[in-house]
C-alpha cells in the first residue's frame, strides 16, 4: 500500500491514517466515471475564443480601518485588502490551469492585478492543491518579492516545501487557527471536496474553507466545495454569526451527475450564502479557465434567475469580472463598487 507522501497524524473523523475524507462523502467516482465523463456523447456548449479583457485593477499599498477592499483576480483567485493587511486567496496567474504548459485549461482572460502591481502580501490562503487553485511557479515568484506567510490545510505544505524550500507555509487542520495580527485571525473551515496533484495521491493532503475573524465581522471563503447536505455551512454560521462577505463558487457544475460530488451550481451556491447568514457575497469559479461542459456566461445567468426566486437584491450577490473591485464596510454594514467609495487607502 502506497504511504502518504504529504502527511503523517492520527486518525480523526476526516482522517483514516492514510487518507482524507469528507465524514459525509459519497463515495469516489470511479474510473469508469471518468471515461463516461470525458467521453460520453453530449451537447458541450462552445467558449468564445476570446474575450475583451476588463480593465485591471491596480489595489492601493495598503487599507487601514474596517473597510475591506476586494480585488477580483479571476477564477478563484482575490486580492482583500482592510485593517492594514493584504490577503491573497488561492492565487492562480499561470496560463494554464494544469501541470503541463502546453496542455490542460488554458486561461481565456488575464488576472485583474498585474504580477508588478500586487501590494505587499502578507498571507495567501489556499484552500487545496488543485491545479486552479494552487499555483506554484506564482508562488515561488511571490515569495521572491515579500515571502508572505501561506496557509494551507495540513499535507500541502509538503507539497510547497518540495516545490521551492523557501515558501513559508503553515498547515492546519480544520477547526486549526493562525493569528495574522493581534485584531485578525484565520480559521480553517469543513469543505466537501477532495484533492490530488497527480494519480496517485487522490485525498492525501487536505482541503478547507476559510474564515478571516476581524473585529468588525468575518469573511467566508470558499475555494472548492459541493453543497451535499449543507450541514457544514450551518455549523459555519453558529461558529461564525457574523459573516459579512462570503466569497463563493457558481461554476464548473456540468454534467450535474457527474460533478454535484465537488461543486455547487449558481443555485447551491444561493443556498450557502442563505445557510451562512451572510449580509454580502461574491461570485467566483467561472468563466477564465474552462472546467466542466456549461457554457461560459451559464453561471451568472442562472445566479441571477436564483436569486430572484429567493428574493435576494442582485446587489447583495454579485458576479462580476477580473479586475472588478468591491468596498465592503463591516462597520456600517454597507458596500459599493470602487467608483462609489470614497477612497480609504494610505499608501505607505
Amino acid at each position: 500500500m502506497r504511504e502518504n507522501p504529504y502527511y503523517r497524524g492520527e486518525r480523526t473523523d476526516h482522517f483514516d491514517g492514510r487518507r482524507f475524507f469528507n465524514p459525509t462523502a459519497e463515495a469516489d467516482p470511479t474510473f469508469a466515471d471518468v471515461l463516461r465523463w470525458r467521453f460520453e456523447k453530449r451537447e458541450r456548449a462552445p467558449w468564445p475564443s476570446r474575450v475583451a479583457p476588463p480593465p485591471p485593477d491596480k489595489p492601493p499599498n495598503r487599507v487601514f480601518g474596517a473597510s475591506l477592499r476586494l480585488s477580483y483576480i479571476g477564477h478563484a483567485s482575490f486580492l482583500l485588502q482592510g485593517f492594514g493587511l493584504n490577503i491573497l486567496f488561492d492565487p492562480v496567474w499561470s496560463q494554464r490551469a494544469s501541470p503541463l504548459a502546453f496542455a490542460g485549461p488554458k486561461r481565456l482572460l488575464a488576472a485583474g492585478v498585474a504580477f508588478d502591481d500586487l501590494p505587499p502580501i502578507d498571507a495567501v490562503l489556499v484552500t487545496h492543491n488543485h491545479y486552479d487553485h494552487m499555483d506554484l511557479p506564482f508562488l515561488s515568484r511571490l515569495a521572491r518579492k515579500c515571502a508572505p506567510k501561506i496557509i494551507v490545510p495540513l499535507g500541502n505544505d509538503t507539497i510547497l516545501r518540495a516545490a521551492d524550500s523557501s515558501l513559508r507555509a503553515e498547515a492546519r487542520d480544520w477547526g486549526g487557527i493562525v493569528e495574522l495580527s493581534p485584531d485578525i485571525s484565520v480559521r480553517l473551515e469543513p469543505a466537501y471536496h477532495w484533492s490530488a496533484r497527480g494519480l496517485h495521491d487522490r485525498r492525501m493532503a487536505l482541503w478547507a474553507s476559510f474564515s478571516i475573524r476581524t473585529p468588525a465581522g468575518t469573511v467566508y471563503c470558499v475555494g472548492d466545495t459541493a453543497y451535499r447536505d449543507g450541514a457544514i455551512f450551518r455549523a459555519a454560521r453558529k461558529d461564525n454569526p457574523d459573516i459579512r462577505l462570503a466569497l463563493l463558487p457558481i461554476g464548473a457544475y456540468d454534467p450535474d451527475w457527474f460533478m454535484r460530488r465537488h461543486h455547487v451550481a449558481p443555485e447551491e451556491a444561493v443556498r450557502i450564502f442563505l445557510d451562512l447568514g451572510a449580509q454580502a457575497a461574491f461570485a467566483h469559479h467561472w468563466g477564465v479557465f474552462r472546467l466542466t461542459d456549461e457554457k461560459r456566461d451559464e453561471p451568472p445567468e442562472r445566479l441571477a434567475r436564483a436569486l430572484e426566486r429567493a428574493a435576494i437584491r442582485p446587489e447583495l450577490f454579485v458576479a462580476l469580472p477580473p479586475g472588478s473591485v468591491r468596498r465592503y464596510d463591516l462597520a456600517a454594514r454597507t458596500f459599493s463598487s470602487e467608483s462609489e467609495a470614497d477612497s480609504l487607502e494610505e499608501n505607505a
